[in-house]
């Protein structure tokens, strides 16, 4: 009786932890990024900074690397994005939302912009648009989604404009990229 109890007992044990094993395994679908994304992942879970998305570069609120932001979003055709972004939106049934913020970016480098949802990533310098570097993202993934690389050389002013979101809030941060290890 007393084996029967403790093989029992040892079995709920054995079965609540590999349970939580399973269920971490399966509730985190952000392990599979090809690069380190811990900085970002910290991130992601600490209180965000609210903000409204600019209409225009002029009314676009400053965001700063290394926190973490939920920039509320406007209707896509209320945005005058500084050009034109870099991907076309795509005719939806449901609205589409779009917004900008300038970076301020005080040491040049290569630096990472993280979304918690699908959406279009630009940066605008001097008129242009800047080509990402690298990108990435994980589907069932949402801390973050998406990570887009891009060389921001210089302390001149640069624009994010997000274009093409399905939700009217989106969570994200900007972050110097990490040396990567080869």
């Amino acid at each position: 009786m007393m084996r029967s109890t403790r093989n029992g007992a040892l079995s709920l044990v054995l079965a609540t932890a590999l349970g939580g094993a399973a269920h971490t395994a399966l509730a985190d679908a952000c392990v599979d990024f090809k690069w380190d994304v811990s900085r970002e992942r910290a991130l992601f879970a600490t209180a965000p900074v609210p903000l409204t998305a600019g209409h225009d570069s002029l009314s676009a609120p400053d965001i700063v690397p290394n926190r973490l932001y939920r920039l509320r979003l406007l209707a896509h055709d209320q945005v005058a994005f500084s050009v034109p972004p870099g991907r076309k939106t795509a005719a939806a049934p449901t609205p589409t939302y779009a917004g900008l913020a300038a970076l301020k970016i005080e040491t040049p480098g290569n630096y990472r912009v993280a979304v918690e949802i699908p959406l279009w990533v630009d940066v605008v310098s001097y008129g242009a648009l800047l080509p990402p570097t690298d990108f990435q993202g994980q589907r069932d993934c949402n801390a973050p989604h998406k990570i887009v690389e891009f060389d921001l050389a210089g302390v001149h002013p640069f624009i994010l404009q997000l274009s093409n979101a399905a939700n009217e809030d989106v969570l994200l941060t900007v972050t110097p990229t990490p040396p990567r290890k080869l």
